[in-house]
């Protein structure tokens, strides 16, 4: 009996799923464990494999387009299998009444100037488009971060054609076809929605423009107008920025030839002020990367920048940089909490001298260095056990009592903040939560971090005490209740046994979503955390 593959969720925020590439076809004989394609979503590329034995009947959606969660994938069955019935139940809902208006719809368009879009026939157009895939479940538009090929260039299945920037970080674009590149649709520094037009391969001389006017006539009128507009807005918008910062970024050239570099490498040179002409590079065609720029041993270079003066004293001189993806998210979803949750906050100073004595005395035997922030962590993740009513989320119709405790810690990358999760933190020692901490935070630096490395935090930390920060609040981090802003650690003057004697005090503060947890919850978890800290034994017991 025939079976339909459906998209699986493949993470807790997925919505959709966008096949990159089919590895099998129509009529192929498939087993259980053979991998039927690579479907990108949640910020990675993933492979969807077959848990049937028998004939893939049917494929339905083609390369690049996106598929809902429980989406129609494909068919499996005996070969000569009737599936039309499977269709029919997995469409119901939906093209009925599509079905039902498709034919007036026809004849209205066949009784006006204006061709519908059935009448573009692109079946002998040996050329392919290629569009901006949805790298994550927040994405709606990507960066052109680099071109890493021309128009005209023979490209090959898995080249890397771009590089694009999204929310979280800067991926590269693979060709799924052979051909040639014969079309290019976004210059480099430009934002294409998802969905959009980013490229055209094929073979040389073939008709692309009855593809992208194909293209383009599938659109529902208003929403091809609102696309028109929306493209022209970018495009007026970002044109210039983009160009300037071409200028800024892109080194003097030799021989009028570009400086092949990656985007992170541009940026590491531009902060070290190195000439990206005399770094040599070692990936693919002597491109420069992050390891070259950062193996580079400037001569006098460095020294003529320190001492370079300016042209003018006391010229006005600014300029204006495009939001990276990341930061356009930081913004909307901060800016969301912020005006959407009710924030209030507690805080509450800790004496951290036991504290301090039993991190000295942890680091001679531990077998890597626990720092305070790792004893936090441990801390935070008792006193949540203790006090479970702050490991909620408000959910607008309910309130979602969380029974495991995952703790996101926020890391400062060079882009904006990402929140990598320490799951299942009250269960793990010292030592294991120091050792994830360290390479977590390493992946989110480098932007390696996988989708399920920085989902599904029940309770956020935010600690700026190795800035010198005494004390400060935070914004919430949806879904959280609750996030803990974390100060530094202070030598000052103490009373202790009436007396005034000199000891180390830290801040802490919690905000919290006053429509999942009240005051008195609050002040209940920071008692528990104060006499966690000021006396640290309690957690390795």
């Amino acid at each position: 009996m025939a079976e339909v593959i459906r998209m699986p969720k493949m993470s807790d925020t997925m919505e959709e799923g966008v096949i990159a590439a089919w590895l099998v076809k129509e009529g192929d004989t498939v087993k259980s464990g053979d991998i039927l394609a690579e479907v990108e979503t949640d910020k990675a590329t993933m492979e969807l494999e077959s848990y049937e034995d028998g004939v893939l009947l049917h494929i339905g959606p083609k390369e690049q387009e996106a598929v809902p969660v429980d989406g129609l994938i494909a068919i499996i069955g005996e070969k000569g299998e009737d599936y039309q019935s499977l269709l029919d139940e997995s469409s119901q809902g939906q093209p009925a009444s599509d079905k039902q208006q498709s034919e007036p719809e026809l004849e209205e368009a066949t009784n006006t100037s204006e061709p519908a879009a059935e009448e573009i026939d692109v079946s002998d157009i040996n050329a392919s488009l290629i569009t901006m895939p949805k790298m994550s479940d927040t994405m709606e538009e990507g960066t052109i971060a680099s071109w890493l090929k021309s128009e005209g260039d023979e490209v090959s299945s898995g080249d890397i054609l771009a590089e694009v920037e999204t929310d979280k970080a800067t991926m590269e674009l693979e060709a799924y076809e052979d051909g040639i590149l014969l079309h290019i649709g976004a210059e480099e520094g430009a934002s294409v929605p998802v969905d959009g037009i980013i490229a055209v391969i094929g073979e040389k001389g073939a008709n692309y423009q009855l593809l992208l006017d194909a293209h383009q006539q599938k659109k529902k009128p208003e929403k091809a107008q609102v696309a028109s507009n929306e493209a022209e807005t970018s495009t007026v918008a970002q044109e210039k920025p983009a160009k300037e910062n071409k200028e800024i970024a892109t080194p003097t050239e030799e021989s009028g030839g570009r400086i092949k570099a990656s985007p992170l490498a541009k940026k590491l040179a531009k902060e070290k002020g190195y000439d990206l002409s005399k770094i040599k590079g070692s990936a693919e065609n002597g491109r420069i990367v992050k390891r070259d720029v950062e193996n580079y041993q400037p001569a006098k270079e460095v020294e003529k920048t320190e001492t370079a003066i300016p042209a003018t004293i006391g010229e006005e001189k600014f300029e204006e940089v495009p939001l990276t993806q990341m930061r356009k998210t930081i913004a909307k979803r901060l800016a969301q909490s912020k005006f959407t949750a009710p924030h209030f906050y507690v805080t509450m100073e800790i004496n951290m001298d036991k504290t301090m004595e039993a991190r000295k005395s942890l680091n001679e035997i531990s077998p890597v260095k626990i720092s305070f922030n790792d004893i936090v962590i441990k801390a935070v993740a008792a006193a949540i056990r203790q006090n479970p009513a702050v490991n909620i989320s408000f959910m607008e119709d309910r309130l979602r009592k969380n029974h495991h405790i995952h703790i996101g810690v926020a890391v400062a990358v060079d882009e904006g903040l990402l929140v990598p999760v320490i799951r299942f933190a009250d269960t793990k020692s010292l030592s294991h939560i120091s050792s994830e901490v360290k390479e977590l935070a390493k992946l989110a630096t480098e932007k390696k971090l996988q989708p399920s490395q920085w989902e599904g935090s029940t309770f956020t930390i935010s600690n700026l005490g190795m800035f010198g920060v005494e004390e400060f609040t935070a914004i919430i981090n949806p879904p959280d209740a609750c996030i803990l802003a974390v100060g530094g650690i202070k030598s000052t003057a103490v009373v202790k046994d009436g007396a005034l004697v000199p000891g180390n005090v830290m801040k802490v503060t919690l905000s919290c979503d006053h429509r999942a947890v009240d005051g008195a919850t609050a002040a209940a978890f920071l008692k528990t955390l104060k006499d966690i800290l000021e006396d640290p034994v309690r957690i390795l017991i």
